[in-house]
Parts: structure tokens; sequence; C-alpha cells
């Protein structure tokens, strides 16, 4: 957080979970709300609606069996509910494996529009549109990470997933160790190697994170003690 913000905009001294339950249901009726006004305009059939929100659950939240938070590219703090509704073109009650990007709901907007992203600006993003018709219809989707806080970096390729965090190096089969407790770097060089270069390939065709574009996840130890 910007340090030229002021300090009561944080609030670190007080809320609660009662707090965020709340707020958690006034959320939940004013999307209600919406979807009632779209059925009753008679358009509701035809909205292709997403919920979704950005990354990670802040200190009143619990993501077991997860571990992180915001701030963090462990799963608690990458990981986030996709829900899509589109009576017309979506069957209800489906479930994918499919993981993906949040940026991937630009692709699949237009996508599900017919339109096309302008050839001067081309997504690098997926659209999920085919997901979304047959949940059982996954593809291969290598996923890179970074962030200059804890000097983070994180690649996933299938059910495997490097992550430093302070310079070290893990690697997590993260489909029988979500909670990214037993790292399997030391039995799987190569494939540590291999998924690290891989992230390393991406970052290269990245733009430069500039070393004072940093943010503080808020909370710090002297706020509270460390989870």
């Amino acid at each position: 957080m910007s340090k030229n913000l002021p300090g009561s905009l944080l609030h670190l001294s007080g809320s609660n979970i009662f707090t965020r339950r709340h707020m958690i249901h006034h959320t939940d009726e004013g999307i209600g709300q919406l979807l009632q006004a779209l059925r009753q305009t008679g358009r509701l059939d035809n909205t292709l609606a997403v919920f979704t929100h950005d990354n990670g659950g802040e200190r009143f939240s619990d993501s077991w069996p997860l571990v992180g938070g915001k701030m963090d590219l462990s799963e608690g703090g990458v990981r986030l509910p996709y829900i899509v509704q589109w009576p017309a073109r979506v069957a209800a009650a489906g479930v994918s494996a499919q993981h993906c990007l949040t940026m991937d709901g630009s692709a699949t907007l237009l996508d599900a529009a017919g339109v096309r992203a302008h050839a001067d600006h081309p997504l690098d993003v997926r659209s999920l549109l085919p997901v979304l018709q047959d949940p059982g219809k996954t593809t291969h989707r290598p996923m890179s990470r970074r962030m200059n806080q804890r000097d983070q970096r994180a690649h996933r390729d299938g059910r495997w997933k490097h992550l430093r965090v302070d310079g070290h190096d893990y690697l997590f089969d993260i489909t029988q160790n979500e909670r990214e407790r037993a790292n399997q770097g030391g039995l799987r060089p190569p494939q540590l190697q291999g998924l690290r270069r891989a992230g390393e390939a991406w970052n290269g065709t990245m733009p430069t994170i500039a070393r004072h574009a940093t943010v503080s996840p808020g909370p710090s130890v002297k706020d509270m003690p460390q989870r």
C-alpha cells in the first residue's frame, strides 16, 4: 500500500469476522438484485455473468488447506472462485478441472461476443468458452506469475508448480500437495530446473518491474503475529 495513503485506510486495529460476514451477505444480496433485474427485463438468459475476485484472502480469511493469502504466490494467494452463469449457452451445475488466469476472462468475453482483439493489440490469454460449453474439455495451460514482494516467482505446468520465495526454490505436486508443504525439488532436480527455466523465459517477454513498484500487504508483524 502506498505510503502516501492515509493510515486510516488500512484500519488495522478494527474490523472482525462478523463484519466480513455482513459484507459477503450484502454482496450476495446485490448480485441477486442484479440478476433479478436482468430476469425481469428478459435479458438474463443471454447474459454472461462471471463471479470471481482478485487474489488471496486477507487477514480475516481462512483458505484451509491452502497456505498463504494476499501478496503470496502460494496457492492460498492465487486460487479463487470462478463461477459463470449463461443460461442460453452454458449448462447449469457444470464443474471443470481447467485451471486458468483471471485475465482469461477478457478473451472469453470477446469470444462470447463473437469479436476478436485488434491485430495491433493481440491477447496473451485464452478464451474459456470451449470449457464453459463442455466442462470435460480441458486444455494444457501453463501459467506464470511474478511479483516484487519477497522476490516471488511461480510457474505451473499441469500438476507441477515451481515456486520461489525469498530466494528459495520449491517444487510441488499440486494435485497431491495443494498445501505446498512437501517440496519435491530435491527428488526431481531436472523437473524443478525445467519449470524454473520456463518461468524465466516467460518473464523475459514481460516488461521489467520497477524496483520501486512494491506494495505492502498491509498488516505487519507489529500489527499482528505472522500466519
